[in-house]
């Protein structure tokens, strides 16, 4: 045991264990059938007013996977597409493909057709759930893929009656969310289960080994891959967050949030699986970046577990309406995705009552490594210690461990680490060791007070005369000024130091200027990670979860 691993046991709730059983599950279709069972009064499922328990998610997750079996003719191992948002759809057609034995393929509805076409050629996907509202993308390319099948869902699909009708009709007519399209053979998701339920459904024993996701990266260099995470990653990464948050939860009388899509590996595993474990209601956000929509649903509901990310953190709290809300339920806040800014984490702790436990991992990982503590004690700027059965190293360019205190490169060991990359033996020995180590790509540290700390992915550092400039630091030190909103921080080509720092800021109004914000910086930071270049902005690229894209900034940069 390194020095390091010896040091954050000191930081280690005695209330977690350090080890978790993975073998107490054969298969994340027996989690869910424990929990159909303990909780079938409790709600499962909340969205647009409209509660499904859990009895009602296993009765139509049942009928779709007979669907798929009976009428779809598919087999314990294909791949099924999931392309929706936060509806009630999701879970039912994400149980039932589970419950059928498929590899379920997760996909951003808001894919182009050249992202669609990829995943769905290169995962050989069969099948595919869609909301009708992005059909027509799927018209363009499904010549060229493996699907067969096409079930359409709308919007108000499982809502009730008349509201369902209302809801798909203004969607159609009035507000011209869905275009036409021409998918010959699709059938409606409601007809499938009216078909499904005719028909007989057949148990599919499924294994530790077997596929339950084909979770495509986000692509951010070269093409996206499909992270193959198993049953037994799945199993344990929700055993490891249950641990982490049972002595602090209540089961069967819990509210989760769930504003980030469940089709993000974050979501998923956090929000959908350990949630379902714990039998709680999970509230489901169906568009959160209408920030005033989301204010009424808070303002309803009282929620005692969020989870979200730094830029929905944010832009919640810049709304009038936040400070309306009752956070008195609320227990527990994580956050994840990307870094988690110190002024955005005290604002919310101070407006909520709650401090937020940020947490680390990747696709790669089903996605949890480590976490910091869900009592109050989280420690703001780190990743805390790394959750039960699981190890992390930092280590130096030759693969040698550093000493604490110095940064290198994040490695990650435990059940929860993928199996490889679908069909890419390289890109996979490229990401994991011989020994079974995953490496990160990210920077970190074992900081003074024996937690974890990413200090920057290894792609987004930024190099200014040979000193290494990282820019989570400067954009935390940014978001501390008073009339900065977001900012993001990149590096810029520069003849005489290589490259320079350069920021782009969303500001509260127009009357911030450069100088400002170089002043800000020139009193927290050493001179060489000042930002020469400042440009502002009314917005800034995200990715579908809320995270800034650095990538989008960099070509081209506008000198300012």
């Amino acid at each position: 045991m390194s020095s390091s691993e010896k040091s954050w046991l000191k930081n280690y709730n005695p209330n977690v264990p350090q080890e978790i059983d993975v073998n107490s599950y054969a298969s994340v279709t027996e989690v869910l059938e424990e929990s159909f069972t303990k909780y079938k009064d409790k709600t499962a499922f909340i969205n647009m007013g409209k509660k499904l328990s859990y009895t009602e998610i296993d009765e139509l997750s049942k009928k779709f996977a007979s669907f798929l079996q009976n009428k779809a003719h598919l087999k314990k191992g294909d791949r099924i597409a999931i392309q929706m948002p936060n509806i009630l759809q999701f879970p039912v057609a994400l149980f039932g493909a589970l419950r059928a034995g498929l590899t379920v393929v997760n996909t951003n509805p808001l894919y182009t057709t050249r992202e669609m076409k990829h995943q769905f050629k290169d995962a050989g996907v069969k099948a595919i759930v869609i909301l009708a509202n992005f059909a027509y993308n799927l018209e363009e390319v499904i010549s060229e893929t493996e699907i067969e099948t096409v079930v359409v869902t709308e919007l108000g699909d499982l809502l009730d009656f008349p509201k369902s009708i209302l809801i798909n009709k203004a969607l159609k007519h009035v507000k011209k969310m869905v275009p036409d399209f021409s998918l010959p053979g699709h059938i409606k998701f409601n007809t499938a289960l009216k078909e499904g339920a005719k028909l007989e459904f057949q148990n599919v024993y499924t294994s530790h080994d077997d596929l339950a996701f084909l979770q495509y990266t986000g692509g951010t260099t070269g093409v996206a891959k499909g992270a193959m995470l198993t049953h037994k990653n799945i199993i344990a990464n929700m055993l490891q967050i249950v641990a982490f948050m049972d002595y602090r939860l209540n089961d069967g009388n819990e509210l989760v949030c769930t504003p980030l899509p469940l089709y993000h590996i974050f979501s998923l595993t956090v929000n959908c699986m350990a949630m379902m474990h714990f039998g709680a209601s999970n509230l489901l956000i169906t568009n959160p970046r209408d920030i005033p929509g989301f204010i009424k649903i808070l303002q309803k509901n009282r929620v005692s577990i969020f989870a979200g990310l730094n830029t929905l953190f944010n832009s919640l709290m810049n709304h009038p309406g936040f400070t309306e809300i009752d956070f008195k339920s609320l227990k527990i806040t994580v956050s994840g995705g990307m870094a988690l800014q110190t002024a955005v984490a005290n604002r919310w702790e101070e407006l909520t009552g709650n401090r937020v436990s940020e947490g680390y991992g990747l696709t790669e990982s089903s996605p949890v490594a480590s976490c910091n503590n869900v009592d109050g004690s989280a420690c703001i700027g780190s990743i805390g210690v790394p959750v039960p059965s699981t190890a992390i190293k930092i280590v130096d360019d030759q693969g040698n461990e550093v000493v604490d205190g110095e940064s290198g490169e994040l490695l990650i060991y435990g059940p929860q680490v993928m199996k490889g990359y679908w069909q890419r033996p390289d890109e996979t020995e490229n990401m994991i060791t011989e020994d079974g180590w995953l490496k990160t790509g990210d920077v970190a540290i074992f900081n003074e007070e024996g937690y974890f700390q990413i200090v920057d992915r290894m792609k987004d550092m930024i190099l200014v005369s040979g000193f290494n400039v990282f820019p989570n630091e400067i954009e935390d030190v940014l978001a501390q000024h008073a009339q900065v909103v977001e900012v993001a921080a990149i590096g810029v080509p520069d003849e005489r130091s290589g490259e320079i720092v350069k920021v782009f800021i969303v500001p509260k109004d127009k009357t911030l200027t450069k100088d400002e914000i170089i002043a800000h910086c020139k009193d927290n930071l050493a001179g060489y990670k000042v930002p020469k270049l400042v440009e502002f902005r009314e917005d800034l690229p995200k990715s579908n979860v809320g995270k800034v894209l650095r990538r989008e900034l960099r070509e081209p940069t506008v000198q300012a």
